[in-house]
């Protein structure tokens, strides 16, 4: 059984990891697009505005990766990170990498003094609900989650 190894994405790591990318974006029911997960990802990653762990196998082959946005909690006044994405490789699935990513996001924000992470996911992903809750991840039961969407499609405000 091949180890897995992760560590932070540099920008010239944008290529390899745009394809989980855009097969992430692809699970939640977006369109295929190459050019813009890419875009996105250097967007982001030339920014500084998010950080990505990426998990390689021995053979090098990219099997994952998890991105962290660092915001802030008013009422802990610190900082924390959102989890917003995270995302196994079909051929590198059943190998710990998930877990893997997981743990070495904890080590990344408690080395960073971050005080918590925090992420959803569909309430259908019970598979990705059974690995958080094995690692200790706990669901929030006092708050609830809204949304309001600003934009209907890139560049149109709704009226």
């Amino acid at each position: 059984m091949s180890a897995v190894h992760t560590r932070l994405a540099l920008l010239g790591d944008v290529g390899r990891i745009a394809p989980l990318f855009d097969a992430y974006r692809q699970f939640y029911a977006q369109p295929a697009d190459l050019a813009r997960a890419t875009q996105f990802l250097h967007d982001r990653l030339s920014r500084r505005e998010s950080l990505i762990l990426l998990a390689t196998l021995d053979d090098g082959a990219v099997a994952g990766f998890c991105q962290l946005y660092p915001t802030f909690c008013s009422i802990d006044a610190a900082p924390i990170y959102t989890l917003s994405d995270l995302f196994v490789s079909p051929s590198a699935r059943r190998l710990g990498v998930g877990r893997v990513l997981l743990q070495a996001a904890e080590r990344l924000a408690a080395n960073r003094g971050v005080v918590r992470l925090e992420l959803t996911t569909a309430h259908t992903n019970q598979t990705a609900q059974a690995l958080y809750e094995s690692l200790g991840w706990c669901r929030d039961e006092i708050y609830r989650t809204y949304t309001l969407a600003v934009l209907r499609q890139a560049g149109t405000a709704i009226a």
